[in-house]
């Protein structure tokens, strides 16, 4: 049994790339840190293709809740091979109104969180010598946006983490690799006015904002064996949002 652990899978990207690598094969272990009827409409999604999916509570921002949440999965399900790291929150303020408490909170979740759970994931993949770490990042962490310092601080962070990864973890077979989405149609993006939404549609050269199975298609690729020799990489699925505007 091939096993995946996907932190953060209650909804949106999270859920399109359990639906994704169940497709594959995998049994999927669904993370969730609150929303535990997300996280059981995902298993349900999952089982309706006639996979298996496994539902694991856990806060990645802790430090012990990070390294219980692994040795549940161990215990329960066996070896991961694959682990998605997709945890992640926005508390949006220009940087003069930003408090220090959202400043902290993005940062806990969106970075040290993967590093929470990559840090107890890892140790099983190396004595096997085999595994792929696929993370999450951002368009934003590669172009910036107002009012997201601690988001794109936390997304950059990410970037830099799997690069350093990818460079330790490569003599045992484990490839490490990110995934930059740019705006993704998930519930962070839904409040937007839509006005804004058709503004963000002109800024991007495919002239429409992303789905979460868009991202969740580029995750399978990493996870599958036709990206055996791929790591250290990110891969924008911004529909060309990261090119930057023609002058």
């Amino acid at each position: 049994m091939t096993v995946c652990l996907i932190t953060g899978a209650s909804r949106g990207i999270g859920r399109a790339c359990a639906l994704e690598l169940a497709g594959q094969g995998f049994h999927v272990a669904v993370n969730y840190r609150r929303d535990v009827e997300g996280a059981k409409d995902t298993v349900r999604l999952v089982e309706s293709l006639g996979s298996r999916a496994s539902l694991f509570q856990g806060d990645v921002s802790s430090h012990e809740e990070a390294k219980s949440l692994i040795e549940s999965v161990e215990k329960e399900l066996g070896p991961i091979d694959v682990l998605v790291l997709n945890a992640g929150i926005t508390k949006d303020a220009l940087l003069i109104r930003m408090n220090e408490e959202d400043w902290d909170r993005v940062l806990e979740i969106n970075l040290k969180g993967v590093y929470n759970v990559a840090k107890w994931a890892v140790r099983s993949m190396m004595r096997r010598k085999s595994g792929r770490i696929i993370a999450v990042s951002s368009v934003v962490a590669l172009t910036g946006n107002a009012g997201q310092a601690n988001y794109c601080a936390s997304k950059a962070g990410v970037i830099g983490f799997v690069r350093a990864l990818a460079r330790e973890l490569s003599r045992y077979g484990i490839t490490a690799n990110a995934v930059a989405p740019g705006y993704i149609q998930t519930d962070m993006t839904e409040n937007l006015p839509q006005g804004a939404k058709e503004n963000l549609a002109v800024a991007i050269p495919l002239g429409r904002l992303g789905t979460p199975e868009d991202v969740a298609s580029a995750v399978g690729f990493l996870a599958g064996k036709n990206s055996a020799y791929i790591t250290g990489q990110v891969l924008s699925i911004d529909g060309g949002m990261s090119m930057g505007a023609l002058t």
